[in-house]
């Protein structure tokens, strides 16, 4: 039991069009990008044809060679380290969660912080700024009018590190919601992760959480980095969120 909660709080942490379309192809950075998500993400849009940067404090972890894919060192705290990575590009995705130090305050995690130094740094930018994915969280989804999932998860079965996360992913909602000046999205799974194969055949949605037919709410990786990158070439939630499940 304790295995499916952690699971699916995993989740709550945390992101099509077919190859070979006419589309513009884009300069896109990735943060994160050899987590789960992140990794799945510059696969998507290499194979769709985009220039991808793959952020990571470590680039000799991104393994993948491709003509389109160059790996760069960058720090979501350092300001400057972001500048100088962001521009250039069409859209910035931010794939990342932690927590700094040892803090259990929401607002110390590393995905609340990020996504407000990002912001700062593309406001001096203007009108040339690149757009932001931001990939959030399912503990943010409604449930029922109000209740967000959340704080529907038994306490028992939530370790703090991971409650002081998914508030993180709440905060960084809320944060991105009084921003008017810059060109956001935030972008949230379903409630359950799974791994399998991309199928290119989904929901997106609001602040709702969706399920299926058989009361399930779930998305896998693969195709939620196809919902990214639709978005990134479509731009269809422009200062809003938006959910993805089956």
């Amino acid at each position: 039991m304790f295995r499916f909660v952690v699971t699916i709080i995993a989740v709550m942490l945390g992101a099509g069009a077919a190859q070979g379309e006419d589309v513009q192809h884009l300069n896109i950075l990735v943060y994160g990008a050899t987590g789960k998500v992140g990794s799945l993400t510059v696969d998507e849009a290499l194979n769709r044809g985009h220039r991808v940067t793959a952020v990571s404090r470590d680039p000799s972890r991104i393994q993948t060679q491709h003509e389109n894919l160059k790996a760069a060192k960058g720090d979501l705290l350092d300001s400057d380290s972001i500048a100088s990575l962001v521009s250039g590009q069409d859209v910035v995705i931010v794939s990342v969660r932690g927590i700094i130090g040892d803090s259990k305050n929401p607002e110390n995690t590393l995905q609340r912080i990020a996504v407000e130094k990002v912001v700062d740094v593309l406001r001096t930018m203007g009108d040339s700024s690149p757009r932001l994915i931001h990939v959030g969280g399912s503990g943010s989804l409604e449930v029922e009018p109000g209740v967000l999932y959340a704080d529907k998860i038994p306490k028992l079965f939530v370790p703090k590190f991971l409650e002081t996360e998914i508030r993180g992913q709440i905060l960084a909602l809320e944060y991105l919601r009084t921003v008017t000046d810059v060109k956001w999205s935030y972008a949230t799974p379903a409630k359950n992760f799974t791994n399998k194969k991309r199928t290119g055949v989904f929901r997106i949605g609001g602040d709702q959480a969706m399920e299926d037919k058989r009361g399930k709410s779930r998305i896998s990786r693969a195709d939620f980095a196809v919902a990214l990158i639709d978005e990134a070439e479509n731009a269809e939630h422009i200062q809003k969120r938006f959910s993805v499940a089956y």
